[in-house]
């Protein structure tokens, strides 16, 4: 599957336009990394934990965006984009969209 942020594919020609494909999670750390997450905001630097968590769930939303995409018979994803929104406090939801396309070689 080829992923793409721009509106297309360099050397590719979109031949099938299939339409938007999305993939979310929803995460919480568990409170041992919040208690250290509010002491880290204390003094200051990188909150890790949070970092890990966020990469962990904008790979398995695009996991999931590229999963619908494969079903739909789709080979590329064109203007891939990303969301977050809390939904409680503590949790929140990682949104990737884009548009499923079929391309070829120019």
């Amino acid at each position: 599957m080829i992923l793409s942020n721009l509106e297309f594919i360099p050397q590719k020609k979109i031949v099938k336009h299939i339409g938007l494909v999305s993939g979310s999670t929803i995460r919480a750390k568990h409170f041992g990394s919040d208690l250290m997450a509010g002491l880290k905001n204390m003094i200051g630097g990188e909150l890790k934990g949070y970092t890990d968590l966020m990469n962990e769930s904008r790979q398995e939303a695009t996991d999931r965006m590229i999963a619908q995409a494969t079903q739909l018979g789709a080979n590329a994803i064109i203007n891939i984009r990303f969301s977050t929104s809390s939904v409680a406090q503590g949790a929140a939801e990682l949104y990737a969209y884009g548009t499923a396309v079929v391309v070829e070689s120019v």
